[in-house]
């Protein structure tokens, strides 16, 4: 007979995990997913750097001129870009200098051993021959995609040249004196047409109202502004091989003459003028300043130079806006 504990009892198996959960469907999905969203970090990490190391160096080219000196060496101040990048931590090599400056060098040297072999130079005079020299400049734009912000008007004193922003095309990144790609390319192609002409030209830079969130009278202002952008110009300018003594005069304005007087950040308004003058007009400008027609002696060995006072009187006529509408 059987002890009570020694009875036999039924074995139970109980089975776990047959059933069906919600996560089961998700896997190792989430870990494919989780790498794709590191990768597209990572490529937006490198674009933004790309751009910012680009910025950088466009910047250090604006700041050089066509001689390799730095603007920003002991005159004025340095074009800002606010509220842009400001740059990659990692050294860089600065850009290689357009065009090949031996060969460059060579033929200018080679001109001036050789002047025949400098190609004749045009004087731009009569309205015919402005007329013409606006049309190759609107051809200019047109061939670069910038036909809408280029305008040209005849005066008498000779051609005024603006290149102004659009709605879709701006000439520079907003806020500082960087050029767009267009831009830039333009005012290279420029250079050549200006390096054959022998009249000389005022550059002007114009802003918006727009005014900056620091007002304080040392910090950068729309004065700075319009003044780098307008050697921003004189700068791709020469790069394009236009000559140094072509510019008279560099100005900038900033916002204190508008085009469109009704909209304060309208575009026409941040332009770059490029006022070329004619032989008579570039003599007065120059003489209006003081420089040199003739001399009187003020002291033994110190000499004093005065304007055609002629030119002079005849120029300030021109300017003053009762004089111009009895004329």
């Amino acid at each position: 007979m059987l002890k009570p504990h020694e009875k036999h009892h039924e074995t139970t198996i109980v089975k776990r995990g047959g059933g069906k959960h919600a996560h089961d469907e998700h896997g190792g999905a989430w870990k494919v997913a989780f790498a794709d969203f590191c990768l597209a970090l990572m490529c937006l990490f490198l674009v933004l750097w790309l751009m910012a190391s680009r910025n950088t160096e466009s910047l250090q080219q604006i700041l050089t001129e066509s001689d390799g000196n730095r603007t920003d060496q002991g005159k004025g101040v340095m074009p800002e870009q606010v509220g842009g990048p400001r740059g990659s931590l990692i050294d860089r090599l600065p850009l290689p200098r357009t065009g090949n400056t031996d060969v460059e060098g060579k033929e200018e040297k080679g001109m001036k051993q050789n002047p025949q072999q400098a190609p004749q130079k045009v004087s731009y005079e009569t309205a015919d021959d402005l007329n013409l020299l606006a049309r190759a400049l609107q051809q200019m734009s047109q061939d670069a995609g910038l036909q809408s912000n280029l305008e040209s008007v005849v005066t008498p004193y000779g051609l005024r040249v603006m290149l102004h922003d659009t709605d879709r095309q701006g000439m520079f990144v907003r806020g500082s004196a960087i050029p767009t790609g267009k831009f830039q390319t333009l005012l290279r192609k420029m250079g050549p047409l200006f390096a054959r002409m022998k009249n000389q030209m005022l550059i002007v830079g114009h802003t918006d109202s727009l005014q900056y969130a620091d007002t304080g009278h040392s910090s950068f202002s729309n004065w700075n502004l319009s003044s780098n952008r307008a050697m921003s110009a004189r700068a791709q300018l020469l790069a394009g091989s236009m000559a140094a003594d072509s510019v008279l005069q560099v100005v900038g304005m900033a916002d204190r003459a508008p085009l469109d007087t009704k909209h304060a950040a309208a575009g026409v308004n941040r332009r770059i003028e490029l006022l070329i003058l004619t032989s008579g007009q570039a003599s007065a400008v120059a003489n209006m300043f003081g420089m040199p027609d003739r001399r009187q002696a003020a002291s033994p060995d110190v000499d004093t130079v005065l304007p055609d006072a002629s030119a002079l009187q005849q120029l300030r006529d021109k300017l003053l806006p009762g004089k111009a509408a009895e004329n």
